[in-house]
């Protein structure tokens, strides 16, 4: 083999997918078309659980510059209706404002310390397969070669060919009715509220910074990230769209404002360091691919699924996809999956894109233009005054609202099969936060008994499982409803979500062999005595 896994594609979710195969111990080749990075901002930061799953790889500090934990955010949008947050024991929501260009480096960066080949300017031609390789056709710089894999994985975006190739179906809906205009401009200084950061725009009123502003003819927002020249979007419904995407002149952005606002905003040519952003979208795509594996071939991010980017699910969904998909594709590699886990990575994450579909499509619905879209908007904005409202949204967005089956039972544990919360444990050394120990992307088991009494039920997965034994420092967590649930013991999967927990402070027969049938389901058969 020339690889145990080509992935196609080196952007953030064939990076981080790069990362976690490496965490594993198996070898992947990353192709990329592009000779270099060309420093395109396609996203402007990372929403959701996607910031703390960062920081479980000990990613977050280098991408935010900070040493403090990540927060949540205090206020967001849903639809172009604020979403007080600050109402919510439980916030989901973080926000990390860092453009997908220092993201791409980061992993990057990481990647390459991992020893993972990247390869730019190579790109896949062709594929083909058999019952125990796939073998890409690729044009190099230096002309076509050919390489075997054990598998190919496919995180080249929308338009994937290795998806094509794969001969996987895309079907979905085209929007042709936008128009999406976003650049990067300068605004008069007398036009900025000092105290909130937004806009007092003459003739039309204050327009807060960073969130979705919808009029009755479109939408706007105002985007001053620190240290960088502001982004400024609109989005129209013309009646007589353009047919194609056409350069953007700033001449057009004030005028698309001037429509949208009905007042003027004179923005000016944009300071400092580019790359700078003129883009102009027409239209979109919501598309999901009608399978994620085709025998050797699987895919990640946006080569299995596109969807709109309001409210900014797109890193949050694709790099989960690599995580969920990198410990499983390494357990299949090295010999000890149990029957069907590759499968899964399909039955977990389709459900998951399946709902970002769903809730950036009812956003574009309360965003569009019409005075019935303005009167449910006055319906939902009753609704966000209820804090089960809001939690309900807030978790969708955030992602944190998924729960995987681990095949317990209804009356399980309440935390199994969901993600796993961010526990203060007191190992005896002092505290350590979970993110400290989830590292390396190994399954863990965390035993909270009086006695340690768990750990020697993983001594036939000691190859596979790490163990931790210590002591909560707030001796309980939360379950998804609010309410407080104990816990004693927890198996974390590599993507941190919970395969098996227990409240009982001294766990018998039934808790043992629980622990025991969920090491099994997803680690494989333990070694021989």
């Amino acid at each position: 083999m020339s690889a145990d896994v080509v992935i196609v594609g080196g952007g953030p979710n064939g990076l981080m997918l790069a990362c976690e195969l490496s965490l594993a111990g198996v070898r992947p080749v990353v192709l990329e078309r592009l000779p270099e990075r060309i420093g395109e901002i396609r996203a402007n930061g990372l929403v959701g659980q996607v910031v703390r799953l960062l920081e479980r790889r000990g990613l977050y500090e280098r991408l935010s510059g900070s040493k403090e934990p990540p927060q949540p955010a205090p206020v967001y949008v849903f639809g172009a209706l604020p979403l007080d947050l600050s109402m919510l024991e439980d916030n989901p929501l973080y926000l990390l404002g860092v453009p997908q260009p220092r993201i791409e480096a980061v992993l990057e960066e990481r990647a390459l310390e991992l020893g993972v080949e990247i390869r730019r300017g190579h790109e896949i031609t062709g594929l083909s397969q058999r019952d125990d390789a796939v073998t890409v056709e690729v044009m190099g710089p230096a002309g076509a070669y050919r390489m075997d894999a054990g598998y190919l994985v496919g995180a080249d975006g929308g338009g994937s060919l290795t998806r094509k190739l794969a001969g996987i179906g895309f079907p979905g809906v085209t929007r042709d009715g936008t128009v999406s205009r976003t650049v990067h401009a300068t605004v008069p200084e007398s036009m900025v509220d000092p105290a909130t950061g937004g806009l007092n725009v003459p003739g039309h009123g204050h327009i807060p910074p960073f969130l979705h502003h919808r009029t009755e003819r479109g939408l706007f927002v105002y985007a001053p990230f620190p240290g960088r020249t502001p982004l400024v979007a609109t989005t129209e419904w013309p009646s007589d769209p353009p047919g194609d995407e056409r350069p953007l002149s700033l001449d057009e952005m004030r005028a698309s404002v001037r429509r949208v606002l009905d007042a003027d905003v004179p923005l000016g040519e944009p300071a400092g360091d580019g790359p700078f952003l003129r883009r102009t979208l027409v239209g979109g795509n919501t598309r999901i691919a009608d399978r994620y594996r085709e025998r050797r071939v699987l895919l990640v991010g946006d080569a299995a699924h596109v969807h709109s980017a309001i409210g900014g699910p797109g890193l949050n969904l694709g790099l989960q996809d690599a995580v969920n998909l990198g410990w499983k594709l390494a357990a299949e590699i090295r010999g000890w999956a149990p029957l069907g886990l590759l499968d899964s990575y399909e039955t977990e994450r389709r459900p998951a894109s399946e709902r970002v579909v769903m809730h950036t499509q009812s956003q574009s619905a309360l965003i569009a233009p019409g005075a019935e879209v303005t009167a449910l908007r006055v319906l939902f904005t009753e609704f966000l005054a209820d804090r089960r409202n809001v939690q309900h949204i807030a978790d969708m967005m955030a992602g944190a609202d998924l729960r995987y089956e681990m095949g317990a039972g209804d009356d399980a544990h309440p935390l199994i099969g969901r993600w796993a919360p961010d526990l203060l444990l007191d190992t005896g050394t002092g505290p350590v936060r979970l993110a400290g120990l989830t590292g390396e992307a190994r399954p863990l088991l965390v035993d909270l008994t009086e006695q340690e009494s768990l750990a020697g039920e993983v001594s036939g997965w000691r190859d596979r499982v790490d163990v931790v034994t210590a002591r909560l420092q707030d001796p309980v967590t939360t379950r998804p409803d609010g309410s407080a649930a104990s816990v004693t013991g927890l198996l974390l999967r590599p993507d941190c979500y919970i395969a098996w927990a227990s409240a009982s402070p001294r766990p018998g027969s039934d808790d043992r062999e629980g622990l025991r049938t969920a090491l099994s389901r997803w680690f494989g058969a333990p070694l021989a005595a």
